[in-house]
């Protein structure tokens, strides 16, 4: 019983942090990365006028 409970907690855990790694690398870093170019290729002068008003 409590060799088996054990398999079992290490393989949900295991699951758990697979799919939180699969959902961190497949949208969020790309995401951060898309907001970030985003940002670096704005145009100054316009991020300057609003940050006048």
């Amino acid at each position: 019983m409590g060799v088996s409970l054990g398999i079992a907690l290490f393989i949900i855990i295991g699951l758990m942090a697979f799919w939180c790694l699969t959902f961190v690398l497949g949208f969020a870093v790309p995401y951060w990365i898309t907001i970030g170019m985003v940002e670096m290729l704005r145009p100054k002068r316009l991020t300057e006028e609003e940050s006048e008003a």
